[in-house]
This record gives structure tokens, C-alpha cells and sequence, in this order.
């Protein structure tokens, strides 16, 4: 049977096609690719299905999709139905950067395939796993049933917890790239992470500002003429690492220009600070560090930024290899230092695959 993974992101959409030999066997990737996002869901599934063509075998057995958002309900992959999208097209609202277009490609799906299963992979399901004070809001009860702090980028972190295991100990997990956050494991659970209610919150981001006081958001709205729509532009596409340097929100691009381009360097400091920062509340939250895990685009390609964040975390134990470190290897640790530092490949599409796979067997 052949599983595809399609992973739409706010700035691409990967996808992969996996085979096992039987339903419960294990899965093994045939193909793998990444286009840029795309509004139009049927010219994008056109042309993954384009890409993956010439590797398939036969008719694909289930289609996995990466779902951003699912709110308080949907915590397990579901399997699509008219039922569901309805209900997921009530939280476009609070994350349409990226649900928008998932869903849009759900139903493109499946037109396409419409005798097949369709999985639906939640990326706030892992963090339903955190206690109900790291979810709770501070605001009075009653106000709106959806206002939680639900966090993102979960298959990611379930992804590193497998590869991680049971031994790793108090972890703190940076998913760093177009979109970042942080995740603090124990035992390969989760106990809190950065990103709250939607996928603005915590981390400074490429195009995101992260956590803002409520503050900015009344005087914008109130004394310099910004309505939702234009607060909502602002705030998904204008900010962030696009905002600060004026020029671009790619890593690589500003770490290039920033010996000569002073708001570059300066997006940089402000993405490093604001990561050290709120690292060290994630080792509170643990209550200690055994292990960093560095993850996504940033977290995976920079060596800089990885240097530059534990520069200032000795105090925890933190000690690099800075050679390890430029070469990417997957322990960039020293072998002195009390804490072990990796950079490991985060794999969300085999996560989409593995949930499909354990749906669509159980069903049958």
C-alpha cells in the first residue's frame, strides 16, 4: 500500500509518498518533495501528483494531511468527512495563514480520490497532552469556549520525541523556521510550549512577531487607524524577522548581509534574544536541561544561530563543539558538557504517514 503526505506549510507545501507491504508493516519513503505554497489548491495537487507520478506502483491506499489547527475537540487524526471540514471551517479565522489553503487541499483531495480515506493529522493534538494550567488562559471563564492555549508544530515534536526516546530526559525542543517555536518533553511528553491560543504567540518568527502586550494591539486599533484586517496583515505577513531587517525574512539572506546591513544584524540579535529568553522558561517549566534539540530549517542549517543562543547558556551546563556544530552533525555537543546539544531532522510527513497507516488498519 502507498500512503501520500501532503504538509502544507505558510511558505511551502511538502509532500511524500511512503510504501509498506502490509498494513502494519513498517513504512518506507519512495519519494519526497517541497513546492512554494500556492492559494490554489487544485494547480498544487496537480502538481504534486505530477512529482510523484512516475514512483508509484499502483493506486494510493490513504491520503495524510497535516492539519495546523483543531481546537478543543479534535485531539487523534480523524479520518475527512463533510462533517469535519465543517466544523474545521469555523477556525480559519484564528489560523488562516495556514488552514485556508489545508483545507482547500483536503477537498481538492478529495475530489481526486474520492474512494479512498483521507486522515486528518492535528498539529495542536500532540500539546493536548500538557496539564490544564499550561493550557489555561488568564481571563475570566465564559468568554469564548475556544480561548486556550493550544500550541503548534506538533507533529514535528512528536516526530523528535519518537527519535529521541525515553532516555533523553528534561528536553527542550527548537522548532526554528519560518515559523518557531519551542516545546519542553519529559519523558517524551509534553509539559508546555511557546505558542499559545494561535500561530502568532511566543517566538519571533520570519514573517510573525510572537508574543506582543495586548497594549500595541489597542493603540493600533484605536489611535493610528488599523482595523482587523489590516492589524491581521500586519501581524501574519509584516512582522518578524520581515519587519525588523525591512528587507526579507530568510535566515541565510540576513546572516549574508548582516556585516553590512545594520537592521539585518539587528533582526538577528532580536531573533537570538528573544530564543535565549524564552528557552529559559521552558528549563523552569522542566525544572532543569538535559537535552537541546535544534530542528526545522534555521534549527537544522545555521550553525551561527545555534552558537549564538548557547553562547550564553553555560550557566545551564551548555558546552559546543563548535567544529560538530559547523558541520551540522547531529551531536554538536562537547563531549565535557553537562547538557547534550543535537540538531536533529524533524520529519512531519512520516508522522502524517504513520497516523494514516495506524487509521486506515484499524479501520479495516
Amino acid at each position: 500500500m502507498e500512503i501520500l503526505s501532503l504538509n502544507g506549510g505558510s511558505s511551502s507545501l511538502k509532500f511524500a509518498v511512503y510504501r509498506t507491504d502490509s498494513l502494519r508493516g513498517q513504512l518506507a519513503c519512495v519519494e519526497a518533495g517541497s513546492d512554494e505554497a500556492s492559494s490554489d489548491a487544485e494547480t498544487a495537487l496537480t502538481s504534486v501528483l505530477s512529482r510523484v507520478g512516475p514512483y508509484l506502483e499502483g493506486e494510493f491506499g490513504a491520503v495524510g494531511h497535516r492539519i495546523v489547527f483543531g481546537g478543543p475537540v479534535y485531539a487523534v487524526p480523524v479520518r475527512a468527512s463533510d462533517a469535519v471540514l465543517r466544523d474545521l471551517e469555523a477556525f480559519v479565522e484564528i489560523e488562516p495563514l495556514h488552514l485556508r489553503i489545508e483545507l482547500d487541499l483536503v477537498r481538492a483531495a478529495r475530489r481526486k480520490f474520492p474512494d479512498i480515506p483521507h486522515v486528518l493529522c492535528f498539529d495542536t493534538a500532540f500539546h493536548r497532552q500538557c496539564s490544564a494550567i499550561a493550557k489555561r488562559l488568564p481571563l475570566p471563564p465564559g468568554l469564548d469556549p475556544l480561548l486556550q492555549r493550544y500550541g503548534f508544530h506538533g507533529l514535528s515534536y512528536e516526530y523528535i520525541a519518537s527519535e529521541l526516546g525515553n532516555g533523553a530526559g528534561a528536553t527542550v525542543v527548537a522548532h526554528l523556521g519560518s515559523g518557531a517555536s519551542l516545546c519542553a518533553l519529559e519523558g517524551g511528553k509534553p509539559l508546555d510550549t511557546t505558542m499559545g491560543f494561535s500561530a502568532l504567540g511566543g517566538l519571533m518568527m520570519g514573517t510573525r512577531p510572537g508574543d506582543l502586550d495586548p497594549g500595541i494591539v489597542l493603540r493600533l486599533l484605536e489611535s493610528r487607524g488599523y482595523d482587523a484586517q489590516r492589524l491581521s496583515n500586519l501581524l501574519y505577513y509584516k512582522s518578524g524577522l520581515l519587519g525588523v531587517s525591512g528587507t526579507t525574512a530568510d535566515m541565510q539572506s540576513l546572516i549574508s548581509m548582516a556585516d553590512s546591513d545594520g537592521r539585518a544584524a539587528e533582526a538577528i540579535e532580536l531573533f537570538v534574544y528573544q530564543l535565549r529568553k524564552y528557552l529559559g522558561s521552558m528549563v523552569a517549566v522542566l525544572g532543569g536541561l538535559k537535552t537541546l534539540v535544534f530542528t526545522a530549517g534555521i534549527g537544522e542549517h545555521a550553525p551561527l544561530i545555534r552558537a549564538a543562543v548557547c553562547q550564553r547558556l553555560d550557566y545551564l551546563g551548555v558546552r559546543l563543539d563548535d567544529a560538530a556544530n559547523q558541520r551540522n552533525e547531529r551531536v554538536i555537543s562537547h563531549p565535557e558538557s553537562r547538557v547534550t546539544v543535537l540538531v536533529v531532522p524533524t520529519d512531519e510527513n512520516i508522522m502524517i504517514a504513520r497516523h494514516a497507516l495506524q487509521l486506515v488498519g484499524a479501520r479495516q
